[in-house]
């Protein structure tokens, strides 16, 4: 099983639409192949984005709860212990950036890569979900 960081970008498009990498990535968490690592500030942001988006994203607030359930019973749960802001060029993914070196987790799967320049240092990498879907084929 592959641990990776799920960007809420990477949530959203996949639930927008059912074509396309992001939505693949949805099905592969609920397949068991994929193994995305959460932290509670990363849980809240998904909350938050999916709420604020529910009519474009066509789901109920009780929809929400049941993706958000379910996307916790699929995920390894992990703490961080330390913050290095800011760091990032957009504040808010610094916890993104935490999270995957608290998890040691090497890939956060976004499709906002210029938001994750220079992550490298750290030993992560950031790539979209169509690169990261054809390097595990």
């Amino acid at each position: 099983m592959i641990e990776i960081i799920l960007d809420t970008n990477v949530l959203h498009a996949g639930l927008y639409s059912s074509k396309g990498a992001s939505h693949q990535m949805l099905r592969l968490i609920e397949k068991g192949k994929i193994k995305p690592v959460l932290s509670t500030a990363l849980l809240f942001e998904y909350e938050d984005v999916l709420k604020r988006n529910k009519r474009i994203l066509k789901l109920k607030e009780s929809d929400i709860e049941i993706i958000l359930d379910n996307l916790c019973a699929f995920s390894k749960h992990q703490k961080i212990y330390f913050l290095w802001r800011p760091y990032l060029p957009d504040p808010k993914d610094d916890h993104v950036l935490e999270l995957a070196v608290a998890s040691k987790i090497k890939t956060i799967v976004t499709h906002n890569i210029r938001d994750f320049r220079e992550i490298n240092k750290f030993g992560v990498r950031a790539i979209t979900p169509k690169i990261f879907l054809e390097e595990i084929k």
